[in-house]
């Protein structure tokens, strides 16, 4: 089995996706997509990814093996024996899901373990992602391209993010985890976006529970070995 990631080390979908797979301990090769050539919105890249994000992954056998998994693609887009799928939340499920025995255990199989995480991840997309994305945006890819940031969406984004991480430092300050504790997938997700709000606004220190969870996650070491190779 090969698997082949085509992304870019400074996409944050692509991290999202490769922070699993080195937990998980899954080999896999990064193919680079130039985003700012326009390539991940080429005909050729569209067959695969319809929106035009990065990254997806392939997965075919070795040439000398059976094959038992035909095709496989993930990308925010993936493929298995016909099967597609796009966004890397839902590769992050696959992977944790298909390589479930080996590595870290990042999706609970109990069924109240099962709610709890899944509510984790609802959280990390409704009351993080949300406003941590688009500050991200304005503070670092902004500026990145030349742009003028939008400094009263800032401070509305910020507020906002505020608010939601006071509610984190709650649930924080009863569990390990943002699902209980074990690390999960929901607590994985946090990193790309939470790296770069963290940088530039140091968002987490006024709430001791969320920067002691934080400390946690990024310094494990799927995560510092993603940023020393975006470096």
């Amino acid at each position: 089995m090969v698997l082949k990631l085509h992304g870019s080390p400074h996409s944050t979908c692509t991290s999202r996706v490769v922070v699993v797979l080195k937990e998980k301990n899954v080999p896999y090769e990064i193919v680079p997509v130039d985003l700012g050539a326009g390539e991940h919105k080429s005909a050729t890249f569209l067959e695969h990814q319809p929106f035009g994000q990065v990254p997806y992954l392939v997965r075919t056998p070795p040439p000398t093996t059976p094959l038992d998994h035909p095709y496989l693609i993930c990308s925010d887009f993936q493929v298995d024996d016909g099967f597609e799928l796009y966004e890397s939340r839902a590769i992050a499920r696959y992977i944790a899901a298909k390589w479930a025995s080996q590595g870290t255990s990042l999706i609970p199989t109990e069924v109240k373990a099962l709610g709890r995480f899944e509510q984790a991840a609802s959280i990390e997309q409704s009351n993080f992602d949300a406003f941590a994305a688009p500050l991200a945006f304005e503070k670092t890819f902004k500026p990145m391209f030349g742009q003028t940031p939008d400094e009263a969406r800032i401070v509305e984004l910020s507020g906002q993010l505020d608010a939601k991480l006071a509610a984190y430092d709650k649930i924080l300050a009863k569990q390990k985890y943002l699902a209980g504790d074990e690390i999960t997938l929901a607590d994985l997700f946090h990193l790309p976006y939470g790296d770069l709000v963290q940088s530039a606004l140091d968002v987490f220190s006024k709430y001791p529970n969320v920067l002691r969870w934080w400390k946690e996650i990024s310094s494990r070491p799927s995560w510092v070995a993603i940023k020393a190779a975006a470096a």
